[in-house]
């Protein structure tokens, strides 16, 4: 009985806790259960979702990227800049991010498969490179409309509309936003189950040393997590950047939490145990939820990390105690 009770709450324990924020919720605020505050959490979520499937691909490989989170502080100053200083229009303003993502993630694989230093010293140090570059660049100012330039004038760009129309607009009352975290979340499970590629980016993490031996190349697939984390990040910065308006320096800063809680619940939605981006969007809804619902309760800001902390600690016990007990079986 002990077995079938952990091995459910192992599959459907993120899902069970799920339903019972949302039943709390409801009845602790009425405003809670309505069509608009979904397509609020929605929205909110979009973000953290595509920042977590980055960092869930090198979860996959057996790696971790810290420089997620200043990866779309980058993007989201380049998509600015490129706006309001430069008066570009939409492409330019969509494929410079794009590239600066990608940068990062060649920089991080660099570092990681061909120098040969341990990921988490890798791009922690990457983080904090990243960061001071976009300090130097912006001067630590924030980026906006018609904002004071250094010549006395103002700048001659804006954020146009159909930028701004990525991180703010709908579609079929649906927010745009959601549904590119919809598509991407789609793309990306298709991609990692259904592809050689994908299969090979799991038999790289599970086992690196068979995987080489099996003639897999496994410094290019663990080259290519880094790099598509980076890229993902990117995505993250652009649609930051147009919900708000701004390019706000250490904009994605906050998201590196979140966006690591999220795929590491991934873990445990369904009893996958392992890395997976149905189960990191999973993961994404729990903490949009939880943190809605506390912001309509009033809890403050600074304390809804603890909550959060506490939800992760318990997805990754369940994991872990689950991966022990096959091990012991084997």
């Amino acid at each position: 009985m002990k077995e079938k009770l952990v091995h459910f709450l192992f599959r459907y324990g993120t899902l069970l806790v799920i339903a019972l924020l949302i039943l709390f919720f409801s009845v602790t605020n009425e405003r809670f259960l309505t069509y608009s505050n979904f397509t609020d959490i929605l929205r909110s979520i979009s973000i953290v979702t595509l920042v977590a499937l980055g960092v869930t691909f090198t979860l996959i490989v057996g790696g971790f990227d810290l420089s997620v989170g200043s990866t779309v502080s980058l993007a989201t100053i380049g998509s600015a800049a490129a706006l309001v200083w430069y008066r570009q229009e939409l492409l330019i303003a969509l494929l410079i991010p794009l590239l600066l993502g990608l940068v990062v993630g060649l920089i991080n694989s660099f570092i990681v498969v061909k120098i040969k230093i341990p990921d988490l010293l890798a791009t922690l140090a990457v983080m904090y490179i990243v960061n001071g570059i976009q300090l130097t660049y912006t001067k630590g100012f924030s980026i906006y409309n018609n904002m004071p330039m250094a010549d006395g004038g103002t700048a001659p760009g804006v954020f146009i509309p159909s930028f701004l129309f990525i991180g703010q607009g709908k579609l079929f009352s649906i927010p745009f936003p959601a549904i590119l975290m919809i598509f991407f979340v789609i793309i990306v499970h298709l991609f990692l189950s259904y592809t050689k590629a994908g299969r090979l980016l799991y038999v790289t993490g599970a086992n690196r040393e068979a995987a080489r031996l099996s003639g897999v190349p496994v410094e290019r697939y663990r080259m290519y997590a880094y790099v598509l984390s980076g890229l993902f990040a990117s995505i993250a910065g652009i649609v930051l950047a147009s919900r708000i308006g701004t390019g706000q320096i250490s904009a994605g800063a906050p998201l590196l939490m979140d966006g690591v809680a999220a795929a590491l619940i991934g873990y445990s939605v369904l009893g996958q145990g392992k890395p997976n981006p149905f189960g990191t969007f999973i993961g994404a809804v729990l903490i949009g939820i939880l943190l809605n619902g506390l912001t309509m309760m009033n809890v403050p800001y600074y304390a809804q990390d603890i909550v959060k902390g506490t939800i992760l600690v318990a997805a990754l016990a369940f994991t872990f105690y689950q991966k022990k007990a096959a091990d012991f079986k084997i």
